[in-house]
This record gives C-alpha cells, structure tokens and sequence, in this order.
C-alpha cells in the first residue's frame, strides 16, 4: 500500500551562512539551509531540506564541563581562537559558534571593544561560516551583537540571538546594514514567534535572513514540547504563513544541563558514552521535527549526528 501524500502550498525559505571570496566574504565555503516543501524527510511529498548544517561550540573563556568532555579539548579552552582551530582540524568543524559568555556583567563583564577584537580574531584564525552568540544578557546583546556585525560586515554570519525583550529593532539594523542573518528565539510557542518574526520583517528583514529557534528542551528535561512548536511551525509555514516558513535552529547542547548526562552514577552506565548519546538523541528529536541547524558541543555526539544525517540523505 503506498504512502498518502499531503499536498503543501508553501516553501520554507533557504538562508545561506558563509560568504565566500566569490560572494565578496573570506569564507572557504558556505551552508545552505532551509528550502523545505515538505516535512522533514519526507521525500516521497516533496524536497525535504539542504542538509542539516552541525556547528561545533566554542566559548571566549572555559565553562565549566565535565572532565571526560573537558578531555576531547586539550590545551585550547583557555583560549576561543586555539579552540575554534582545533575545532576545524581536528574535528571537521563545517561552522563555528563563537559563544561570547564573558561579556555577561555577571561573569567578567568583558567590553565590548575586547570581545570584538576576540571575534575578528576567531573570524582571520578559520575560515568556516560563523555564528557569534551573545551572553545571554539582555542590556549588554544588542551592543555587542550590532558591533560583531560590524566587524564580521560581507561574512554573512548568524547573529545568536535576538528576543522580543531586548533592543532587537538595533541588531537587525545592524544586521541589514552589513548583510547578516538573525537567529530569532521565542521558546516553544509557535504564536509569539509568528508575532515577532513579523516585527523583524517589518523591519525590513527577508525570509532568507532569519533562522527561527523555538528552543530544545533535552531528553526528559521537555524535549517534548520543542517536538511539537517545532513540527507545528513547520506545518504552519508549509501550509502558507510566512511568517513561519523559516529554517529552525537547535541549541542541542542544552541537552547537557540535565544532570543524568554528566553525573557520575553506576547505576546509569559510563557517563563518558551516556552524555554523548544524550546529546545526540536530543538532536535527533530535533533533526525529525524539522531542524536545519544544530550547535552542539561533544565530539562523539557530533559524530553520531553527522552518520545520521548521511544515511538519511545517503538515497536523494
């Protein structure tokens, strides 16, 4: 008996990251995601997506991690630029997220002309696709994003993340000026990110500059919820919103907050093979939902993930 298929009246945007010499960029390649005309892998109703994009974390000053994660990066925490080239040669890295955690007032409260210099740094040291991350913190993101895009102008980078409760109208200002795209992020409801995806088109945004994350809950820490925003968002933006039409990203290493994938317990297995697999099983909840982007962090997830993906697209 074969497969019913569905008929969809729209396509998600494709947004393109990395701009080569080509494009007038310095990059050594480029990522296209996005352009879906039916769910994810669902090959037999239509184009299913460009292959998912993994970026490997790298962070401005060492976080606290686990030793045996800690151990797949000897050497190079202390310092983001070290760590983002270990990161390509030793790893494959097709795109770096430059994670920009110290300029937090919290955490050390770098300046924002220092951490430029260490994203400019990170930007001549590989020469992947970039996406430069902020601190989370909502005074202090709208500056140093708007100053990363500045510094990153014609790179064609992802400026992560903007929210409805920060200056965000200055980042996409930034980002049109210097011809970035925006990661826009509205945890796990589908309206709210509707609304504010329109404001950022109002702004004068296209489809192709926005990347939509609805955030990834980890493997029993609420990935259920990300599952269903993700697929409704899909759906809604195949059906013809398009305000919704838009690749989705995955913060798949949150998957590490929960505690059963770092904790030592006999009782749960080795935590050196059941962290990576809490990882990568978050992924994957994501890659089936309709992700397009994955920022991860462990070497082993990374892996598993990569293998996946190819033997999903291995027939197209």
């Amino acid at each position: 008996m074969g497969k019913k298929k569905s008929s969809y009246c729209n396509r998600i945007s494709k947004v393109v990251l990395g701009a080569t010499k080509a494009d007038g960029g310095t990059r050594d390649r480029s990522h296209a995601i996005g352009g879906e005309t039916a769910p994810a892998f669902h090959f037999f109703e239509g184009f299913t997506s460009h292959k998912p994009v993994i970026s490997h974390d790298v962070f401005d000053i060492p976080i606290p991690l686990p030793g045996h994660v800690r151990e797949h990066f000897p050497n190079v925490m202390d310092d983001p630029v070290k760590w983002a080239k270990y990161r390509v040669e030793k790893y494959g890295a097709e795109m770096i997220t430059l994670h920009m955690v110290s300029t937090d007032p919290k955490v050390k409260d770098t300046p924002i002309k220092d951490a430029c210099r260490t994203i400019e740094d990170v930007l001549q040291a590989v020469k992947v696709p970039i996406i430069i991350g902020g601190s989370g913190n909502p005074k202090k993101d709208p500056e140093l994003l708007e100053k990363a895009a500045k510094v990153c102008a014609g790179e064609k980078i992802l400026l992560s993340s903007v929210d409805a409760n920060m200056d965000y109208k200055r980042v996409a200002r930034a980002a049109l000026e210097h011809g970035h795209s925006l990661l826009s992020l509205i945890p796990m409801n589908p309206d709210e990110m509707r609304r504010f995806n329109k404001n950022l088109m109002r702004l004068g945004l296209k489809k192709e500059q926005i990347v939509m994350d609805l955030f990834t809950g980890g493997i029993g820490y609420g990935i259920e919820y990300s599952v269903s925003a993700m697929e409704r968002c899909r759906l809604a933006g195949l059906n013809g919103d398009e305000a919704l039409a838009l690749p989705i990203a995955s913060a798949t290493s949150n998957a590490w907050s929960a505690r059963e994938a770092w904790m030592k317990n006999d009782a749960w297995g080795p935590r050196e093979l059941r962290g990576p697999l809490w990882e990568a099983m978050t992924a994957q909840a994501a890659l089936l939902s309709g992700g397009d982007l994955f920022m991860m962090l462990h070497p082993r997830a990374i892996s598993s993930m990569n293998a996946l993906i190819d033997s999903l697209f291995e027939k197209t």
